[in-house]
């Protein structure tokens, strides 16, 4: 029987963080940090649970349903293509892409150019330039991923994070403060919505492409051995998550800024500062560049293969090289106008993406045929989440009282009340179809 080394499986892990691994998860936990204050071990650990725990949890669904393809299929095969698709735009080069590629100059490249230079665009487009075929070079042999980000890029990450890590722990850094926001009252519940900010769970759907031309090229075709292993792996990828969001967040608390704080990327430069004065800033410098080159070099791969599978007339390499360029020129047009569209098409994907991985994983307890349950849930789920949007979008919040009656919809959980009643209007509607059919079969036999 075919298997992975134990040194593959944790090159594989180690390659997972990496491509999840990005500008928004050195952001989001420094600022909740600086937020949360003397609450921020509870804060982080409701955060490492929405992040690091879906982003498992995503994994094992995909093994357990053997692709993301066969897993929205059980909705229906009209949501198997646009869903994914939308999917694969959102977080790849209508948003994910362009933006890592624009952080990583921001952070990593114009702190150190003279003012007359740094506000040109010329620079960010030679430096996109530069950024985007390295990305484009890594990317074109996917088979070669696995040892250039466990033995190259990762390692890189962490060294430089646990270097950050031990300075603080030998420097005397501000004690927390005092909670502010909604990390005063509840903590662990900001900190687990803080968590989907990351995208990593819907990051986790996509990359599962990946391990299945992984498990292809070696020959592992058994599902439950796929399902081990992408439990190992997730769990790898999970506890190296862990570690670092424990690192940054504290990183976080430590920081002394006065007055209000906007993001997470000014926490990180100051607290930085204070540990390494100027050369704090290379160091973060470094750091965002690693990040933001490991997140876009699995999110090319990942959408190469995606859509050279659904558009075969391109190949792997010439959409490599397409969604290269075209994230290359977003990230020089800015994300602003972007973000307005992205970020909506996200609220309406993020909730129908969690409840897929339930129903993934709860697949073979769901009763009767599975379709009808698949079928009601996404389909109220994605109904209210598309509400919610145009409400916020186009509406101004004109319905938002309305909707703020629905329970858990003031803590951001709004869609789950529905979810649960398509779970049982599917279930009831099983229940009558499978009670008629016995019915009939029983008439005829009689």
């Amino acid at each position: 029987m075919n298997k992975l080394t134990k040194r593959e499986v944790m090159f594989i892990g180690f390659m997972l963080f990496s491509m999840l691994f990005g500008a928004g998860n050195l952001i989001f936990p420094a600022y909740l940090g600086q937020a949360a204050g003397e609450n921020v071990w509870q804060a982080v650990s409701g955060f490492i649970i929405s992040d690091a725990g879906l982003t498992v949890l995503a994994f094992i669904a995909i093994a357990k349903s053997g692709t993301f393809d066969a897993l929205t299929n059980r909705v229906n095969p009209i949501f198997a293509l646009l869903f994914p698709m939308a999917i694969y735009l959102s977080i790849g080069p209508g948003l994910a892409i362009p933006r890592a590629g624009s952080l990583a100059y921001e952070m990593g490249v114009k702190p150190f150019l003279p003012n007359a230079i740094e506000s040109s665009p010329i620079a960010l487009l030679v430096y996109t330039i530069v950024f985007f075929s390295i990305v484009f070079w890594f990317a074109k042999s996917p088979s070669k991923l696995v040892d250039r980000f466990g033995k190259i890029l990762t390692p890189s990450l962490l060294v430089l994070i646990m270097i950050v890590f031990i300075k603080a722990l030998f420097t005397d850094l501000s004690s927390f403060k005092e909670a502010t926001l909604s990390y005063k009252e509840n903590p662990i519940s900001q900190g687990f919505l803080d968590g989907y900010q990351t995208m990593d769970a819907i990051g986790a759907l996509i990359y599962g492409i990946i391990f299945t031309n992984i498990f292809k090229s070696k020959k592992i075709t058994k599902q439950s051995i796929q399902v081990k292993y992408l439990a190992i792996i997730g769990l790898i990828c999970g506890l190296l998550l862990t570690i670092c969001y424990f690192i940054i967040a504290y990183l976080g608390a430590s920081a002394s800024i006065p007055g209000k704080v906007d993001n997470g990327a000014i926490v990180l430069s100051t607290v930085l500062q204070q540990l390494f004065g100027q050369s704090g800033i290379i160091v973060l410098g470094l750091i965002f560049t690693l990040a933001c080159l490991c997140v876009c070099i699995g999110l090319i791969t990942s959408c190469a293969q995606y859509f050279s599978s659904i558009f075969p007339k391109l190949s792997y390499i010439k959409w490599a090289i397409l969604l290269c360029v075209i994230s290359g020129f977003v990230a020089n047009l800015g994300l602003s106008q972007i973000l307005k569209v992205s970020v909506p098409v996200l609220g309406l994907v993020y909730p129908m993406a969690i409840t897929l991985i339930i129903l993934g994983l709860l697949h073979e307890r769901l009763p009767f045929n599975n379709r009808p349950v698949y079928v009601m849930t996404i389909g109220l789920v994605g109904l209210f989440s598309l509400i919610e949007i145009i409400n916020s979008t186009f509406l101004n919040g004109s319905f938002s009282d309305v909707l703020s009656n629905i329970p858990l919809q003031n803590n951001g959980f709004g869609w789950v009340i529905p979810g649960l009643l398509g779970l049982t209007i599917g279930s009831v509607f099983e229940k009558l179809k499978v009670n008629k059919e016995t019915t009939i079969k029983k008439a005829k036999a009689a």
